[in-house]
């Protein structure tokens, strides 16, 4: 008996920790005092707030994914190459999470000119997706470019010359529920989708 009690012992003490995924961006450092010692917090970039429109005409902001995990992406519907196979590969995920209340989607057009609301609900219906679960939003077309800049280290902006006339970063971003980003997935890789699953799962079971 004392052998099979000091085995599981030994098994459960080499017992790899549970994977935690990184929170990415350049964090800062501030100082403080606590009982006369100083005290350093390390501060990591958050998604800062927002307030766009999505395909239902409702107000969608931070705080529609409060307590959430959301996956999140920059496209436009006349994109000629990457966007349909991020989308397909989104919808993957979406499938997945599909019955997880806790798992949303954030789709942000970048040719708000063009992407009006009632072509984002059409989009969304061919897609077989609702609101709250998916939302495609809209907005001041700088506000969304400066969000993704900023926001999600990402890339989006007008360029006459690029294929339909705006270039922007084909990354999925997975954004935790205190709303920092915990990864970047290439959204046109099947392997990569692979992994966004994956992590979404160790993210779950973070708390």
């Amino acid at each position: 008996m004392k052998k099979i009690l000091l085995l599981a012992l030994l098994v459960s003490g080499c017992a790899s920790p549970a994977k935690k995924l990184p929170i990415l961006g350049e964090p800062a450092v501030t100082a403080r005092q606590d009982n006369g010692k100083t005290v350093y917090d390390t501060i990591y970039p958050v998604v800062p707030p927002f307030s766009f429109t999505d395909q239902d005409s409702l107000a969608v902001n931070e705080q529609s994914f409060a307590g959430k995990i959301y996956v999140a992406d920059f496209i436009f519907l006349s994109c000629p190459n990457i966007c349909p196979k991020m989308t397909v590969e989104m919808k993957k995920v979406y499938n997945t999470f599909k019955a997880n209340d806790g798992i949303r989607f954030l789709s942000h057009t970048i040719d708000p000119e063009d992407d009006s609301i009632p072509r984002l609900k059409a989009y969304a219906a061919s897609l077989e997706v609702t609101g709250p679960k998916w939302r495609f939003v809209t907005g001041n077309q700088d506000t969304i470019y400066r969000l993704a800049e900023k926001g999600y280290f990402s890339t989006a902006y007008k360029d006459s010359t690029a294929p339909g006339g705006f270039v922007h970063s084909g990354g999925l971003l997975l954004v935790d529920k205190a709303r920092h980003i915990r990864g970047v997935y290439n959204g046109t890789d099947p392997q990569e989708t692979t992994r966004l699953i994956n992590d979404i799962n160790i993210l779950l079971k973070e708390n």
